[in-house]
């Protein structure tokens, strides 16, 4: 018969939870060491996200290239997957929570994955091009990406012929690599990757919003999945205020269409 284990001591639960994220004590909070008061007043919501995620504050320079992939991930619009459902949700009497956690839960693979994608396709680019050139490694990339699968992702865009985020978002890079505050790795593996793309067509396939923000999270040294967490922060705006706008237009139980409109019947009359 094996001996009974001990019971856990105070020390033991305390190191259960241990934790360098913050730190918090009666009268005492700590972010990343910091405290809180010291924070308040001083430190932007932008530097306070690079802080938690980073354990440091983030350059001045740093700091606008996050905040302007946060601000340029609000919104796209009620068609977007996860604002319509929120939306619906908000007509459900389940609270505003709720309806903001239902649409972040639809941010998966397919939607609102393809930055995450992209930060690892572009860190690929970079690794085989360091030294040598860039054109070349963006081909052999693709090449490997497209066997796997038809869709590449940070390129192209279903709804606009060039996506009106794009080229702000590249001249902050790219003003910051001049500046010296970004290398520009990713930055030059987007480009190869938009040139190839585009060779040959009579209709350019530009880099999209997932793709801006990739380069500029592979440019910050964020990991890949973060960039789908970054994602998540900046688009929870949208999410939060068009649920809101909802819960003030009446509706109870909306559906994804008018009641007028009807399902197409693709089955068998019997």
């Amino acid at each position: 018969m094996s001996p009974e284990p001990p019971e856990p001591t105070v020390r033991d639960v305390a190191d259960w939870w241990a934790t360098s994220v913050d730190r918090v004590e009666p009268g005492v909070i700590e972010l990343r060491g910091r405290p809180v008061q010291d924070l308040i007043g001083t430190t932007s919501f932008t530097g306070v996200i690079w802080l938690m995620l980073r354990g440091d504050l983030p350059g001045p320079g740093q700091e606008r290239l996050l905040e302007a992939a946060l601000v340029a991930s609000v919104d796209h619009g009620p068609h977007a997957p996860s604002i319509a459902v929120a939306r619906m949700a908000a007509t459900c009497g389940v609270g505003l929570n709720n309806a903001v956690a239902t649409g972040v839960n639809l941010l998966g693979d397919v939607h609102g994955g393809a930055g995450e994608q992209c930060v690892a396709l572009l860190g690929e680019v970079s690794d085989r091009s360091a030294g040598g050139d860039v054109d070349a490694a963006a081909a052999e990339v693709v090449a490997e990406w497209q066997a796997r699968s038809k869709y590449l992702p940070g390129f192209g865009h279903r709804f606009h012929p060039r996506d009106p985020r794009r080229d702000s978002l590249l001249a902050m890079v790219d003003q910051a690599v001049g500046d010296g505050i970004v290398g520009g790795s990713y930055l030059r593996a987007a480009l190869a990757v938009e040139r190839l793309l585009t060779a040959g067509r009579s209709r350019p396939v530009p880099i999209n919003i997932d793709g801006c923000t990739a380069v500029i999270y592979g440019e910050l040294g964020f990991p890949a999945p973060l960039a789908r967490g970054l994602f998540v922060l900046g688009r929870s705006v949208g999410i939060l205020a068009h649920a809101w706008e909802e819960t003030g237009q009446g509706r109870r139980n909306k559906g994804p269409m008018p009641p007028s409109v009807l399902p197409t019947w693709i089955g068998e009359t019997p």
